[in-house]
């Protein structure tokens, strides 16, 4: 049975008329009529495809690392992540023992066989870690004693459990430059996050495959030299793509605007970062990811007793209105960096075009998210800001 999903394209103004069943079999477009309505009488909505979120921990008190992670919790977090406007997801492992990070890919790996639509909506996993720095400020809140070298065989091994897509390195040692290219060989794409690798390592390291940056302006030192530093480093290099988490706490609004800025929105994406506490109440907590945790009553999620942050307690959709409210960046501009530019690091294309899986959102101005289908299915939204008990 098909659907017909209504509303206006960010980048002309004019009026889509998307048909499709499980994807999208017809687009009509025309010019946006003064005062043309939706179905219901309200103001016509903007049209989008779904989200996509590169990172993400956890969500709605469940985990992707832990002993507790199976796959009904992977398919569980799909779930709640779709009712948020976000369709496509990559789970992201983070520092532990090689056991550990094969446990989660195992559940990963579960889950994606459910359905050919979960393998669509979870692309493959993102192991962060154990191959960063050790030192204080660049680890973060990752466990030290499971900090260990780079090791490509290692890596191959976790392949073995499920499907590992993306791997976040430091590249400060001697051998990162080969043990890089023979990840890369493996078919996964390297990130350059939570180091102290100068100027030079970073670049030999891209020069060794890495195409990507992991949430850039974290997991580093809180105070660098003025020049250079990884940061200018990473920023003026066009072979690095780079997340971002927007969520007001990671980086600073000027931050964010800056860093836009320098990549372009063909070479930044959103992250949210987020984890299992994302949409909890404001508390204390004991987490995987980062031991003991404090969410504030503003969302901002740290490590107790630190300044340090210990991921973040919101939704890539929460990012994209940070975006809309913060910088200067237009609808049409923010929503690349939460569709197509993530849609490039999947090797997908993520337009609305004859032919594309049927996930896609309606939003306002504001980037609030009005409607959601997923392969074709309307879903309920969930309330922005909506937080579940503790």
């Amino acid at each position: 049975m098909s659907t017909l999903v209504r509303g206006l394209d960010p980048a002309t103004g004019q009026l889509l008329e998307v048909t499709m069943d499980t994807v999208i079999t017809r687009i009509d477009r025309r010019p946006a009529q003064p005062g043309e309505a939706g179905e219901a009488g309200e103001e016509l909505p903007y049209l989008a495809p779904g989200l996509i979120d590169l990172q993400v921990n956890g969500f709605a008190g469940i985990d992707v690392n832990g002993p507790g992670v199976t796959a009904e919790r992977i398919v569980e977090i799909t779930a709640a992540l779709a009712r948020r406007g976000v369709t496509t997801w990559v789970p992201t492992v983070i520092t532990g023992s090689e056991e550990a990070i094969c446990r989660s890919l195992r559940a990963v790996a579960e889950a994606r066989a459910t359905s050919p639509q979960l393998a669509h909506a979870i692309p493959f996993a993102h192991v962060e870690g154990p191959f960063l720095s050790a030192q204080d400020g660049p680890r973060g809140v990752h466990d030290a004693a499971q900090i260990r070298p780079i090791d490509a065989e290692e890596v191959a091994r976790w392949q073995q459990a499920g499907p590992v897509g993306i791997v976040t390195l430091s590249p400060h040692t001697d051998d990162a430059p080969a043990q890089i290219a023979r990840i890369v060989s493996l078919g996964i794409q390297v990130a350059l996050g939570h180091t102290h690798a100068s100027g030079p390592q970073l670049t030999a390291a891209v020069d060794a495959g890495a195409t990507l940056s992991t949430h850039l302006g974290n997991g580093i030192f809180p105070q660098l030299a003025r020049h250079p530093n990884p940061l200018w480093t990473q920023l003026a290099e066009d072979r690095l793509t780079c997340g971002l988490i927007a969520d007001g706490h990671h980086l600073p609004a000027e931050t964010l605007e800056v860093m836009l800025r320098a990549k372009g929105v063909g070479r930044a994406f959103l992250v949210s970062d987020a984890t299992e506490l994302a949409g909890r109440r404001p508390g204390r907590y004991e987490t995987a990811v980062g031991g003991t945790v404090e969410l504030s009553a503003d969302g901002r999620l740290s490590h107790v007793g630190t300044e340090l942050l210990a991921g973040a307690a919101s939704d890539v959709a929460a990012g994209l209105r940070f975006v809309l409210r913060a910088t200067s960046l237009s609808l049409r501009e923010a929503l690349v960096l939460v569709t197509r530019t993530p849609g490039a690091v999947l090797g997908r294309e993520a337009t609305l075009h004859v032919g594309a899986p049927a996930d896609l959102v309606t939003l306002e101005a504001d980037g609030t998210i009005r409607g959601v289908w997923q392969h074709g299915t309307e879903l309920t939204p969930a309330r922005s800001g909506a937080r579940t008990s503790a």
